[in-house]
């Protein structure tokens, strides 16, 4: 058999095509999945994020009009309970949060303090080498004393 058969022969071969075709786009798929997944982690991360500031802005302010000045401490103590509580469940090893006192406050006759949270989403795609990413979220609280 000569080459230039040998190469006709090989060329319209179709055996093992479809192995070849997934080696070789099979990775690129799985990782787009997962990506879309990793995503979804993200924005679930995130929206508890926002739930959970609301939260503890909720309870500041009631119990700022209740004269029952909470210290940072207190809020930041509220404020994970509720984000590694039952509804939220975000990991408390990956959470950090903090409340700052704002010195000039944008609204005259409040009490202005800016509550930061930032976590660490857990990533599934470590498989190609992408480690955990933080997101952050801020929000501000307006606290008016009766």
């Amino acid at each position: 058999m000569s080459v230039a058969r040998f190469i006709a022969k090989l060329v319209r071969d179709k055996t093992g095509s479809v192995v070849t075709e997934f080696a070789l786009l099979g990775p690129t798929v799985l990782t787009l999945m997962l990506g879309v997944f990793q995503i979804g982690i993200g924005m679930q991360n995130y929206n508890a994020m926002r739930a959970v500031s609301f939260e503890v802005m909720r309870y500041a302010v009631v119990s700022y009009q209740t004269d029952n000045n909470l210290t940072n401490d207190q809020l930041v103590s509220y404020a994970r309970s509720i984000a590694t509580g039952q509804a939220y469940g975000l990991d408390g090893t990956r959470l950090d949060i903090k409340i700052a006192d704002v010195t000039t406050p944008r609204v005259t006759g409040t009490k202005e303090k800016t509550l930061n949270i930032v976590y660490a989403i857990p990533t599934v795609l470590s498989v190609i080498g992408y480690s955990e990413f933080p997101i952050k979220y801020s929000q501000s609280l307006f606290l008016v004393s009766e």
